[in-house]
């Protein structure tokens, strides 16, 4: 007993954090308040009689305060065989010791070791992302075989095991109920604010939270292949690559460096040549041209603000699988949407119910849901939900049930016999005069109509539509006043896509849609329009989303649409879009303001310095102070 409680004691007991490992992640700022303190420390001694000790002081300002960008630096130009910005600041802060500015080249290097850290810091900013929603995910779950409970890694499952998941407990694997009743907080997966109802059949996801009941869950996948790993492997990929204009500035700094290193070699001696300069000075213009020629502010002015948006985006529900897509949303200029389960909840619901005069409304629904409450079609069951959430009565059943199959449903019950179905199943011309034709205008608003008759009569009628999302006219509606053409691609018949075209505001709209069809239909906007979007959550919508110049899928979309899209909605929130195109649009604008800004600075910089207007210092301050503006300037797109 005594080594059982040791064990669990032990199992339980969370890792000793030491101090160093508590300050890892901020050892480039730790390093380089350490070289700022030894700088000033050198400074104080070099104004007194201790000319050793300050330069000291400096040596260690340059080891401490420079060697993480050193090290960079030398072990990139050693792999890629190119030399880079971090060779540049070494060859200037070692030129200013040379020339006897210890304390400038000393600076120089603890505001390079500053920049490093707040570029640091914004990408710790955007692994934060990762590392919560890591956190969401159990390590281990209760596995059940033959009865008996075994408590292992969530790596450990295999498709079809069945874990027992307790009340309060997260589920540790994506999975479907195969025994129990609970309600489950899916908000961290689907973004859903209130509790879903699960029962026997229902999926459920890994990293959502059992709040009421036990439920025994079978595994449906593998843990790598769950749509919480989907997730963090989306996020994942998106900080790893790279936006077109960060991959041109970075083939562009290898050409530059070395272009800038040539001129330092031929300052050092043209200008005592040709304009007379002593040695010292055009040394010393060399070295200051060394310094504020580095392009290390036009280094910085994409890749932080890159990195700040993906991490905004993650925050707010928005998934980038990479800089290339979030670059492309600002220029999008059409976006078509798929219908069902994109512009529509997906999931029919009835809207109209009409019975015949002098019957009882709530009897024909009771006895209508009672029989559909035996076939397993997404149309019965959105009757029978109708019915329980309308009537207050519990449902009946029927003496005896056919289904005919692609028809309707015929039932037997206190000496009536029934009918359920299609037009043509109770008598199309009965069905079609029945409330004076009622059947033929809800037809015409896309709605699917299903007709009771009961002993050879029509009865009544039940209109159901896959209704539009709420949020859908607002998120169309912003797309729109962002200039921003809009069109709907569907299956569905061109009646049907015409009533939804009009209620959710699309501009335009093509009907029986084929998923060939629907690849067609985007080229031929490409061709028109130029840059693309298709919004899509189904198997047959991959095809459109990877022709799309950018494609989106919604959270709850299927495994396919998910791995083809570029950009997730996981809060199936349609407004996201326009928000993401704003995002988009706002990242290029800081990026575009942080290059103009750092050429601007470079070359005023330079010019000044041919002149010999510049000093040391100055420079300095001028380049190191703009790489930071810029890198500051990148973060405001966290908020």
């Amino acid at each position: 007993m005594a080594q059982g409680a040791n064990a669990l004691a032990k199992q339980n007991s969370v890792p000793e954090v030491t101090f160093f490992e508590k300050i890892k992640p901020h050892a480039e700022l730790v390093a380089a308040i350490i070289s700022g303190i030894l700088i000033a420390a050198g400074w104080i001694l070099g104004k007194g009689d201790s000319q050793t000790a300050s330069v000291i002081a400096f040596i260690l300002a340059y080891v401490i305060g420079g060697f993480a960008k050193a090290k960079e630096g030398i072990e990139a130009t050693i792999e890629d065989k190119e030399l880079n910005v971090e060779m540049l600041m070494i060859f200037a802060a070692i030129g200013s010791a040379i020339i006897g500015y210890w304390t400038e080249g000393a600076i120089l290097i603890f505001i390079f070791a500053m920049s490093g850290a707040l570029e640091t810091y914004t990408m710790n900013k955007s692994h934060k992302e990762i590392s919560s929603l890591m956190e969401l995910q159990p390590e281990e779950a209760l596995r059940i075989t033959d009865g008996v409970e075994e408590r292992v890694h969530v790596s450990k499952l295999e498709i079809g095991d069945l874990i027992l998941v307790k009340p309060g407990e997260r589920v540790p694997s994506d999975g479907k109920v195969a025994k129990g009743q609970t309600t489950i907080d899916q908000a961290a997966i689907t973004g859903e604010s209130i509790p879903v109802s699960k029962d026997s059949g229902d999926d459920v996801f890994a990293g959502t939270v059992n709040l009421t009941g036990s439920l025994t869950v079978e595994i449906t996948k593998r843990n790598d292949e769950t749509l919480f790993q989907k997730i963090i492997q989306l996020v994942q990929n998106a900080q790893s690559e790279k936006s077109p204009s960060q991959l041109f500035i970075e083939r562009f700094e290898g050409t530059y460096v070395k272009v800038v290193l040539a001129v330092v070699v031929l300052m050092m001696f043209v200008p005592h040549y040709l304009l007379g300069w002593s040695w010292t000075e055009s040394f010393y213009r060399a070295m200051i041209l060394l310094v504020v020629a580095s392009p290390c502010a036009l280094v910085a002015s994409i890749m932080p603000a890159t990195l700040s948006a993906i991490s905004n985006g993650a925050k707010h529900g928005i998934l980038f699988k990479g800089g290339v897509h979030l670059e492309n949303l600002s220029h999008l200029k059409a976006i078509a949407f798929d219908k069902t389960g994109t512009l529509t909840k997906g999931k029919p619901e009835v809207t109209d119910l009409i019975v015949g005069d002098e019957l009882d409304r709530d009897e024909v629904l009771l006895k209508a849901a009672s029989i559909e409450s035996h076939s397993n079609h997404p149309l019965a069951n959105a009757i029978v939900k109708y019915a329980k959430e309308t009537l207050e009565k519990e449902l009946v059943h029927p003496e005896s049930i056919e289904d005919v199959s692609g028809w309707g449903v015929k039932a037997h019950y206190e000496n009536e016999d029934w009918k359920i179905g299609k037009a043509d199943f109770v008598g199309r011309p009965a069905a079609e005069s029945f409330s004076d034709g009622a059947a033929v205008e809800l037809a015409a608003e896309g709605k699917t109509v299903v007709f009771i008759e009961r002993n050879g009569q029509i009865t009544g009628l039940i209109a159901l539509k896959d209704v539009v999302r709420e949020e859908t006219k607002q998120a169309i509606d912003l797309l729109k006043s962002e200039g921003i053409y809009t069109v709907m691609l569907t299956g569905d018949s061109l009646t049907t896509g015409k009533a939804i075209a009009a209620e959710s505001h699309v501009e335009g709209y093509i009907a029986e849609c084929l998923p060939e069809t629907k690849v067609q239909e985007l080229k031929k906007l490409k061709e028109q329009y130029g840059q693309v979007a298709m919004v899509g959550d189904g198997i047959n919508d991959a095809p459109a989303l990877a022709t799309a110049n950018v494609g989106i899928a919604m959270g709850e979309g299927s495994d396919v649409a998910l791995e083809t899209a570029d950009v997730v909605l996981m809060k199936n929130d349609l407004p996201k879009i326009a928000e993401a195109i704003n995002l988009s649009r706002r990242m290029n604008r800081i990026v575009k303001q942080n290059i103009v800004f750092s050429i601007l600075v470079i070359m005023v910089l330079i010019a000044s310095n041919f002149m010999q207007l510049l000093d040391l210092p100055y420079g300095v301050i001028g380049h190191e102070g703009s790489t930071i503006l810029v890198i500051l300037n990148s973060l405001r797109l966290l908020k």
